[in-house]
């Protein structure tokens, strides 16, 4: 097993006289050129000059260099000597991209937006050594830089096991350190329902708490102890709000019709039995999911979905759509009846229960539509027919996004066999923490190439962006959390931001202990192993 180096790359040794910054950072900049001149000096004199409208960037700036070095630096003023200064520019190359430039005097990150602006400062974050120091050498540089996917995600599942308000504001800063843009919130499912809807409050009463949870990989033996917690709306919008100063958007799912056992033991009507049913205390796919056949049903999505859309600003909207078994559907009635008044037949191309479901799909994307909102769905909602702006999260390996990138659709990358952090990272599975299965180190992530070689050069432009998942089965504690996702967001991030020509595995190896470093700051839990 390799372990990290506890050397840092680009540092001076023990008898050098300052310490000085170094630009192997990751994710790897786009282009990192040294310049003439002398270096810039950063230290207690140094002042952070900005637009107004970049204020938090230019305070988080302050915070970053005092969290590493304890150098306090001030903030405002008129540009002088020993600044930093941070504005938008036009020119710069995309709405994420800036350029940074430092010499002996000054130090300026330039972007056309304050996302762009915050990418450059995270930059100057990572390339500074990590402990106290008087002062801080930053060599002349000219550095030129711009993701290559808009959609830059990770995602985090707090319905088998809940995280609070803070862990969550942590895991977001975790994903801003990575270039991250994207939070995908997993928060209603058959182990516990997560977010407050106040026309349905027994959803939090009722739902989010189930009596015990099993041990184990369904063992058969629980714990006896109750597990519960949900968000109010006020929380769930103070973490939006937190992750919007850091350029990050949360994205919510209520996963629908399936995964739905919580709801259901809150309003048994809404299944097709009737219940009475529980919250689910196993991990897998419950058979009991939302009646297609009682108009209450869609009454009830529209209803959820509309308070979500007053919490959320985000452009879209996650509905899931993912193991939504139909066993119920064909026993019910309702169902049955509902499918032969809307026509639906045997024997063709689709089951005519796959058919309910892409209409059920459809009813909750035209609602979200009419709130100016949009679509995503795990790739199963391919089966059941698309509308024409949904876009399709491809987890059961590639081909689902290979599929909606040919029908015109827009689609993310996740799939299970690289991009799952729920799974195993070494092969010694007994002293690992445990995990659902799979075997996913660091190279493995890293390995992933985002652009299907099925695809032809215009359709992958339909390819927006990569994910990480981070489902909690199997982590019930936040520091798990961290173990887990750490390094691989390292990895991840070079996949989401770097041009596939530009990555190399070992360049990655030589430049994270200077990312690991950081973590250490920071207080973060990681992974140990590299690769074995």
């Amino acid at each position: 097993m390799i372990l990290f180096a506890s050397a840092l790359m680009c540092l001076t040794t023990a008898a050098a006289a300052q310490p000085k910054a170094c630009f192997d950072v990751i994710p790897k900049p786009h282009k990192v050129t040294a310049a003439d001149g002398d270096p810039f000096t950063l230290s207690a004199r140094t002042t952070i000059v900005c637009d107004a409208v970049l204020a938090s960037e230019a305070s988080f700036l302050q915070q970053y260099i005092k969290q590493a070095t304890g150098i306090s630096v001030k903030v405002g003023g008129k540009a002088s000597r020993n600044t930093i200064v941070l504005r938008l520019d036009k020119s710069t190359v995309g709405d994420e991209g800036y350029n940074l430039y430092a010499n002996a005097n000054t130090i300026t990150i330039a972007a056309p937006t304050a996302a762009g602006v915050f990418y450059g400062v995270q930059t100057l974050r990572k390339s500074l050594p990590q402990g106290k120091a008087r002062s801080i050498e930053i060599p002349a540089v000219i550095v030129s830089d711009f993701p290559r996917f808009a959609y830059r995600g990770a995602h985090l599942d707090v319905c088998r096991h809940f995280f609070g308000v803070n862990e969550v504001k942590t895991y977001i800063d975790m994903l801003a350190m990575h270039n991250i843009n994207r939070l995908h919130w997993h928060i209603s499912e058959d182990q516990g329902w997560r977010i407050e809807i106040k026309s349905r409050p027994l959803l939090t009463e009722v739902g989010s708490k189930r009596e015990q949870t099993v041990i184990g990989h369904n063992s058969g033996k629980y714990d006896g102890k109750p597990h519960g917690g949900f968000f109010t709306q006020d929380e769930a919008r103070d973490i939006v709000a937190y992750a919007a100063l850091r350029h990050i958007t949360v994205i919510p799912e209520i996963d629908l019709p399936g995964h739905m056992q919580a709801a259901l033991a809150a309003y048994p009507h809404l299944g097709c039995t009737g219940g009475p049913y529980k919250v689910w205390q196993q991990w897998g796919v419950s058979d009991d999911v939302l009646c297609a056949g009682n108009p209450e049903t869609l009454t009830f999505i529209k209803d959820v979905l509309g308070e979500i859309v007053n919490i959320f600003p985000s452009q879209y909207i996650h509905i899931g759509g993912d193991e939504c078994p139909k066993v119920r559907w064909k026993e019910c009635p309702k169902c049955q009846s509902k499918m032969d008044q809307l026509g639906f037949k045997s024997g063709g191309k689709r089951p005519r229960e796959e058919q309910m479901q892409g209409y059920i799909m459809q009813q909750a994307e035209a609602f979200l539509a009419s709130k100016g909102r949009k679509v995503i769905g795990w790739d199963e909602i391919l089966e059941g027919g698309l509308g024409p702006d949904v876009t399709i999260h491809s987890w059961r390996g590639i081909e689902g996004a290979v599929e909606a990138a040919r029908q015109g659709h827009d689609a993310i990358l996740s799939p299970g066999s690289h991009m799952y952090f729920d799974h195993y990272q070494s092969r010694d599975t007994e002293h690992e923490p445990d995990a659902i299965g799979g075997y996913t180190p660091v190279e493995k992530v890293y390995a992933f190439n985002p652009a299907p070689a099925e695809l032809s050069p215009e359709q992958t432009k339909h390819i927006i962006g990569v994910q990480a998942n981070m489902w909690t089965e199997y982590i019930p504690t936040f520091s798990q959390i961290q173990y887990m996702a750490l390094p691989r967001f390292a990895a991840l991030s070079e996949v989401q931001w770097c041009q596939q020509d530009a990555r190399d595995y070992d360049s990655f190896l030589k430049r994270l202990p200077r990312l690991v470093a950081l973590y250490r700051t920071c207080g973060y839990n990681y992974a140990k192993h590299v690769v074995e």
